[in-house]
């Protein structure tokens, strides 16, 4: 039977399950190595219980890292909203940051998860930029028009950064980030005007 996301008792249990793995981590496994029976004895549940919220390790791992870019983006972006070029620029730097800081999760053998959690994260900023045009009142614009350059945007951005963050060293996320926003600012403005 399927849970129901929005009950308070399925929302404890999956967030159990999230900071069980979270305490796995830290205790210098990798991602490879933790079993779904480590996480679940860790959340002192049952192998059902993990199974009635997730369909299996990697269906877990896309909604980990989904919550992870959700929770960093609203702790950059405190509306959760992109308002202007401003807070635009806000949310470029905060996915240039997310990437960084999710490699140092990475161990040598959690490699096979990267593409997941890239498209985990590349799916959640389409979704944001996706609202935010969507809410920009433009009626000469079609939706069709709108999903395109959010598709395009998010992919840009996001593809921008994970090149970054696979070599920070080579340049500063700042200057990263603001040649990106220059792109992307001109991608927005036949949806924008």
């Amino acid at each position: 039977m399927p849970v129901n996301p929005n009950d308070p008792r399925v929302k404890r249990t999956r967030q159990l399950l999230m900071q069980s793995f979270m305490e796995l981590l830290e205790q210098k496994k990798n991602i490879y190595s933790i079993s779904i029976q480590d996480i679940a004895e860790q959340a002192t549940v049952n192998r059902a219980t993990f199974y009635a919220h997730f369909e299996d390790k990697y269906a877990f791992l896309e909604s980990w890292m989904r919550e992870k870019f959700q929770r960093k983006i609203r702790e950059s972006l405190p509306s959760a909203a992109i308002s202007d070029m401003g807070s635009l620029r806000t949310l470029i730097l905060a996915v240039f940051d997310f990437l960084a800081r999710t490699r140092e999760y990475m161990k040598p053998g959690d490699s096979q998860f990267e593409p997941l959690f890239e498209i985990a994260t590349q799916k959640e900023l389409h979704q944001l930029l996706l609202q935010w045009l969507g809410e920009e009142p433009n009626a000469s614009v079609s939706r069709e028009t709108i999903e395109a350059t959010a598709l395009v945007v998010s992919w840009g951005i996001f593809g921008s950064a994970v090149q970054w963050s696979r070599s920070p060293q080579n340049r500063s996320a700042e200057a990263m980030v603001r040649d990106v926003l220059a792109v992307v600012a001109a991608s927005l403005a036949p949806v924008l005007e």
